[in-house]
C-alpha cells in the first residue's frame, strides 16, 4: 500500500513554506540542537526518532514533509529505515552522516557532519527544489 502525500502542502522553497520535519537522530544533544535550528529557520519538528523501528513508525504515523535521517544509528540503520518507508510512501529526506559520503545512495541529498545552519538550509532548499520539480506525488517509488 502506498500512502498519499498530504494534498494541502504547496511545493515551494523553504523560504516561503513551513515544513513539518521528522528527525531521525540517536544523539540527544544533536537532535535538540537540530530542532532549535529548524525552528529558527521557521520549520516544525513533528517528531524525533532514535532507532530504525521508531523512524519507520513515526514516518508512517506523521507523514512529514521532509525527514532528516542519521544514516548510522546505534539501533538499526537510517538508510534501512528509509528503504522500508519508501516502500510504503514517498517522503523527501536528507541523510546526515559523519562517515564517508560513499556509504549513502549516490542520488541522495547528504549533510556531512558537522554542519551549520547555512548547510542545513541549503540541504532543505535543495530537497524543496526537488519536490517542486516532481510535484505533490514526490519521487518515483523504488521497485
Amino acid at each position: 500500500m502506498v500512502l498519499p502525500r498530504p494534498a494541502t502542502a504547496p511545493w515551494m522553497d523553504t523560504a516561503t513554506r513551513r515544513l513539518r520535519i521528522l528527525l531521525v537522530e540517536d544523539d540527544a544533544v544533536l537532535s535538540t540542537v537540530l530542532a532549535e535550528l529548524l525552528a529558527a529557520l521557521g520549520h516544525d519538528v513533528c517528531g524525533i526518532a532514535t532507532t530504525e523501528v521508531e523512524a519507520i513508525a513515526a514516518a508512517l504515523r506523521t507523514i512529514p514533509d521532509v525527514m532528516l535521517v542519521d544514516a548510522n544509528l546505534q539501533a538499526g540503520s537510517g538508510m534501512s529505515a528509509m528503504s522500508a518507508i519508501l516502500r510504503q510512501t514517498v517522503i523527501p529526506h536528507i541523510y546526515m552522516t559523519g562517515r564517508s559520503r560513499l556509504a549513502v545512495p549516490a542520488n541522495a541529498t547528504v549533510l556531512q557532519k558537522p554542519f551549520d545552519m547555512a548547510g542545513l538550509k541549503r540541504a532543505l532548499d535543495h530537497v524543496a527544489g526537488q519536490m517542486a520539480r516532481q510535484g505533490p506525488e514526490g519521487a518515483q517509488l523504488p521497485p
